[in-house]
C-alpha cells in the first residue's frame, strides 16, 4: 500500500499539501509542487488523505490500497488526465477498482483521486509502505 501520512486536502483550495509543522492558530504546509510555506488555520476544512477511504457494494476501501492498484495497473507513471470525460474516468476507477459503488462514489470523486494520483506521481511522493519500512531499517 501507499503512503499517505501528512498529505492533506484543503477545502476551497487547489491541490495537495504536505505538513511541515504546527502553528500557533493551526498547521504549516507546503502546496505539493511548490516551496513556499503557508499557514492554515485550524478552522479550514482538511482532509488527511490517509483517512480517506472509498466506498464498495462491501466495504470501504482505503484511499492508500486505491491509490497502491493505479500504482501497479500504470507501473508507477502517470495516469489519464483528470479531465478525460465521465465516461472514460468511470471505465477506468472500474478498472483499478470494479467494485466500487457507483450509487456513492461520484464522478468528481474519480476525477479528484486520479488528479491526486498524478500530483504525487509527478512529485516522487508515491512511497509504498513496504519500501519505506525497509529504509528505516537500513538507515537505523
Amino acid at each position: 500500500m501507499m503512503n499517505l501520512q501528512g498529505i492533506l486536502s484543503i477545502s476551497g483550495k487547489p491541490g495537495l499539501y504536505k505538513i511541515i509543522g504546527q502553528s500557533r492558530g493551526g498547521v504549516l504546509v507546503n502546496k505539493i509542487g511548490e516551496s513556499r510555506k503557508i499557514s492554515i488555520p485550524g478552522s479550514a476544512r482538511m482532509s488527511a488523505l490517509e483517512d480517506i477511504a472509498i466506498y464498495t457494494y462491501d466495504e470501504e476501501i482505503p484511499l492508500k490500497q486505491v491509490m497502491f492498484n493505479i500504482y501497479n495497473k500504470e507501473e508507477g507513471k502517470a495516469t489519464i488526465n483528470h479531465k478525460v470525460s465521465q465516461d472514460e474516468l468511470q471505465d477506468f476507477f472500474r478498472s483499478v477498482l470494479d467494485e466500487y459503488d457507483e450509487q456513492r462514489v461520484y464522478a468528481s470523486d474519480i476525477k479528484k483521486i486520479v488528479q491526486w494520483y498524478n500530483v504525487l506521481q509527478a512529485n516522487d511522493l508515491l512511497i509504498l509502505a513496504e519500501e519505506e519500512k525497509e529504509e528505516n531499517i537500513e538507515n537505523a
